[in-house]
């Protein structure tokens, strides 16, 4: 075993011990670039933190997404605004952006069956959970 190899091994318990999935998945990939590129101690740590920031978020997405326990997983991109009668899809956007739930406002979706409330709803929601936020749903029945 050379010295790289059992460097590798040891960086990856240790980042096992501290929880670091996204640190591990990347060290091989970002370990090469950093050698090839010649970076710097702190260029080559700054990337694989980063790419642990960035799996841990990724992670917190999907558990709000799963404690959410939407139906089926929709997003405002894939609703036809222009099959909705009277839905503007701008305002929709706007509402994607989430200001409402950072003001602690209300969003109520009503219509007749069939018009995409729930759909609207579900991406709404999925939005606020990409953006770190805490949404309640209430669903009349």
């Amino acid at each position: 075993m050379n010295h790289g190899t059992l460097v590798g091994d040891l960086l990856k318990a240790v980042a096992r011990s501290l929880k670091m999935p996204g640190l591990i998945r990347s060290l091989e990939r970002v370990g090469r670039q950093a050698r090839e590129e010649k970076w710097s101690y702190e260029d080559y740590l700054h990337e694989v933190l980063q790419a642990e920031q960035t799996s841990r978020i990724e992670s917190a997405i999907r558990s709000r997404l799963a404690e959410a326990r939407f139906p089926e997983l929709k997003t405002l991109d894939a609703f036809d605004f222009k099959a909705a009668d009277g839905l503007e899809a701008s305002h929709f956007l706007e509402l994607g952006r989430c200001e409402w739930v950072r003001k602690a406002q209300n969003v109520l979706l009503v219509g007749p069956i069939g018009t995409g409330k729930t759909h609207l709803a579900t991406a709404l929601g999925a939005e606020a959970a990409k953006q770190r936020l805490h949404v309640a749903f209430w669903r009349a029945a």
